[in-house]
Formats: C-alpha cells, structure tokens, sequence
C-alpha cells in the first residue's frame, strides 16, 4: 500500500518548518511588491519625461507664435511708417511745386536789382 493524500492526515511539521515557510510566503510576496514598486516608478519616470517633452513643445509653440505675431506687428508698423514718409514727402513736393513760382519771382527781383 502506497500513500493516499486523500485517506491519510498530512504529516506534522515543526514549528521551525513552518517558520521557513511563512518566510518564504512572505519572501516572494515581498519580491512581487518590489517588482509592482519598480513598475509604477518607471511608469512615473516614463510619464514625467511625457510631460515634460510636451510641455517644451507647447513652450515652443507658444514662444514662436508670439515671435511671429510680433514681427507681424512689426513689419505692420514699418510699412504704416514707409506710408507716412512718402505722403509727407509728396505733401512737401506739392507745396514746394505750389511756392515754386513765388520763389522764382522773387529770386529774379533780387537778381534783378543788383
């Protein structure tokens, strides 16, 4: 006759026996944590480094998007100036055109007279 688990009580084991099992439970339980730890900080890392990355490209974006309406402003006020100097330069032009004959007049009577 054989041993029958089912039929035949479990052979006792010492308290020192069970001990050494209770750390072993507790051991590879203590290893899973550790491995769940290691896990949910390289997922942190990973999600730190994510958010960083998109917070450079949206700084990014940002910065050239004011860099690009600025010089829009810019170039905006520099044609604004160009058109400013050429109507005050074609009002001058009419108004030198207009007192052309009056300055003439006069230089021929002063050139005139001497």
């Amino acid at each position: 006759m054989g041993y029958n688990m089912d039929t035949e009580p479990e052979p006792k084991i010492s308290v020192l026996q069970q001990i050494r099992k209770r750390e072993v439970e507790l051991s590879v339980k203590v290893d899973e944590a550790r491995r769940k730890a290691e896990q949910v900080i390289a997922d942190a890392k990973k999600e730190a480094a994510e958010i960083l990355k998109n917070a450079e490209m949206e700084g990014k974006k940002a910065a050239d998007e004011y860099y690009n309406e600025r010089y829009a402003n810019i170039l905006n006020e520099v044609e604004n100036l160009k058109k400013l100097g050429e109507e005050e330069a074609k009002a001058a032009k009419t108004k030198g055109e207009q007192n052309l004959s009056k300055a003439i007049g006069k230089i021929v009577k002063v050139v005139t007279l001497e």
